[in-house]
């Protein structure tokens, strides 16, 4: 774990060390302009698509817990059985409407146009 730590520490100072070198002053001819206007587009465009992936992911682990605890207190309980299940379809619904509003945000992200395209 340890390793691991170490790893993803560097990554992110790499990371965030690589930024400023990306930077572009503004150019008036407007060449570099339209071309940062772009990039920052597909760049938008992509992290849309990686937050979309993340929570749709953590969600159907989300919702696997759900279920395996549902499961394990109506085998403890089957007299509460009934009660459970609804909760569950409640928790579950909730979870996925949290999916469903990143997804609704990543459409945002991806047809927004930024001014002076």
């Amino acid at each position: 774990m340890g390793k691991l730590r170490m790893f993803a520490f560097a990554a992110l100072a790499v990371l965030f060390a690589s930024a400023t070198a990306f930077a572009q002053a503004a150019n008036a001819a407007g060449g570099a302009d339209a071309d940062n206007v772009n990039t920052i587009a597909k760049w938008a465009k992509l992290a849309a698509g990686i937050g979309f992936a993340i929570a749709a992911g953590l969600g159907a682990l989300g919702q696997a817990r759900v279920a395996a605890s549902a499961a394990e207190g109506a085998a403890r309980n089957p007299g509460a059985a009934g009660r459970i299940q609804i909760l569950m379809i409640i928790g579950l619904a909730f979870i996925e409407t949290l999916v469903i509003f990143t997804l609704v945000i990543m459409f945002a992200i991806v047809n927004f146009k930024l001014p002076g395209t």
